[in-house]
């Protein structure tokens, strides 16, 4: 089974930058399209930033483009949001999400959250004004 833990969320004034982590364990993670997701108070879970399973392309939330950016170190099972030039409307539960099928799609990179079979708890991002 696969598991994936976030870590790296917090509070931080607008304007700054936090870096999130998520670490995979269990199935063969370099196979693994990843995807970041986000769901503020109220709204429903939208899709932030994703990556293919080489690393080679990767996908943004309009919102997030040129503030964000989605990396992976496949021999840490490990992905990256780092997250520059906060807003407070980027407050939100972030989760990450792994779809086991990412090799099957070469470089496509799905936004919508069907295709992402395994989901960490998520890990509060707060930015203050």
């Amino acid at each position: 089974q696969v598991q994936l833990v976030e870590s790296g969320g917090g509070l931080v004034q607008a304007g700054g930058s936090l870096r999130l982590s998520c670490s995979a364990s269990g199935g063969t993670f370099t196979f693994f399209a990843m995807g970041w997701f986000r769901q503020a108070p109220g709204k429903e879970r939208d899709f932030v930033a994703g990556i293919n399973w080489t690393g080679g392309t990767t996908e943004y939330a309009d919102s997030v483009k040129g503030r964000f950016t989605i990396s992976r170190d496949n021999a840490k099972n490990t992905v990256y949001l780092q997250m520059n030039s906060l807003k407070p409307e980027d407050t939100a539960v972030y989760y990450c999400a792994a779809d086991p099928s990412g090799r099957l799609r070469g470089t496509a990179i799905l936004t919508y959250e069907y295709p992402y079979e395994f989901w960490g708890q998520g890990t509060q991002v707060t930015v203050s004004s």
